[in-house]
């Protein structure tokens, strides 16, 4: 009985065993035999790695069904130029159903007759994406509503909404997904559409740069319609003079909103860069359910707006800035070692809302080792080490 038992208990192993010693690798490249993406979409199989190299593949599109796969640019990043192309009507590549990793590729200006043609078209599984580049699509990535599906992004950008045609141009729209979660990463110059607009259950956003810039004109910054349990901790949100809409963050503002709903603020930087004051959070109650939790711990706003004033919830620790005290634009956005507010409030509790790392420029994150005494706001130390431009 304890053979046979055994027996049961290995075959998973041997089976994912067997899987990783039969994978191939397949290069894509001007100088390989495959040339073409979209063919090596159509050989690669189940538990393969898909490497890309340097160069610009135009009108290259592909649909990968693969339950396994991990695609990743190799010898610099590789750019995929739409050109008028898309996989189906929807992307540069359509990613169908399973467990996709995408590492270091450049996703430029799809566009579609609907007006929704994104770099990924995402429909169900889950998807890894690391250290991408999304810019001048109607859509970074777009997801379906399947509410099994997951959606990861690290240390990527996404910019350069398109300022042609009717439709409203999201740098980044997840649908009722199970989960997002984005860290390290960077949003920017949005027209019309928001930056970041989620529908999923869970939503997890650490350590991101999501400023619009001086040249952006989006609307909300961080659109999270239908509520969920929505975490907020360690990140820069700016909206720029042009901004279309005052309110920077907006939770609840469709419905209907999933059970169980909260939304938790932490260490978060919000500026406004208008003379029209900011929402700077709006929650939309009479949609929401009853009973849903808003909980703000030690954020920072800068301009002209209302925060807690104008949010239910549990506030500790939030501070005010006048206008200009901090400037995104030059990447002024550390409170100096002399001010009033270094080290002013308590350790954020519960233990999760307190930021373990910080956004790092051009993208990505550093660990963040826990101060003697605590600052609001998004940024713990004076010296950021910049060294980049922010159009980099």
């Amino acid at each position: 009985m304890l053979h046979y038992a055994s027996s049961a208990l290995l075959l998973p192993t041997l089976l994912v065993l067997s899987t990783s010693l039969s994978a191939a690798v397949i290069t894509v490249g001007p100088d390989e035999t495959i040339t073409r993406i979209a063919e090596a979409a159509r050989l690669a199989l189940d538990g393969d790695t898909v490497l890309i190299k340097h160069g610009t593949y135009r009108g290259d599109v592909a649909v990968w069904t693969q339950k396994q796969l991990e695609i990743r640019g190799i010898g610099g990043r590789p750019v995929l130029v739409a050109d008028g192309n898309s996989a189906e009507g929807k992307a540069i590549w359509v990613f169908r159903n399973g467990d996709y990793r995408v590492e270091n590729i450049e996703f430029r200006g799809t566009r579609v007759a609907d007006g929704n043609g994104a770099g990924i078209r995402f429909e169900r599984g889950a998807l890894n994406v690391t250290n991408c580049i999304f810019e001048d699509n109607q859509t970074g990535i777009l997801t379906a509503n399947f509410e099994d599906a997951e959606l990861h992004i690290r240390s990527s950008v996404f910019s350069n909404a398109p300022r042609d045609g009717s439709a409203l141009p999201h740098l980044l729209y997840v649908g009722r997904i199970t989960r997002l979660t984005i860290e390290g990463s960077r949003f920017h110059d949005g027209f019309r559409g928001h930056l970041i607009k989620s529908r999923a259950r869970h939503n997890e956003l650490r350590y991101n740069f999501v400023y619009d810039g001086p040249d952006g004109e989006a609307s909300y910054e961080i659109d999270l319609p239908d509520g969920g349990d929505a975490l907020l901790v360690g990140n820069i949100i700016g909206q720029s003079a042009g901004s279309q809409n005052p309110i920077v963050v907006a939770f609840g503002a469709e419905g209907p909103s999933w059970p169980n709903s909260r939304l938790q603020l932490s260490h978060n930087t919000f500026i406004n860069e208008g003379w029209r004051p900011a929402w700077f959070v709006r929650s939309w109650q009479d949609k929401l359910p009853a009973g849903t939790e808003i909980i703000t711990r030690n954020n920072l706003t800068v301009g002209l707006g209302a925060f807690t004033t104008a949010l239910p919830g549990d506030h500790r620790g939030n501070f005010p800035l006048l206008p200009g005290a901090l400037d995104p634009a030059v990447l002024d956005l550390t409170l100096n070692q002399s001010a009033l507010l270094r080290g002013r409030v308590e350790a954020a509790e519960p233990p999760h809302l307190a930021p373990s790392a910080e956004f790092a420029f051009p993208r990505g994150t550093r660990p963040l080792p826990p101060p003697q005494n605590w600052t609001p706001g998004a940024f713990q130390n004076t010296e950021l080490s910049i060294g980049h431009d922010l159009k980099q």
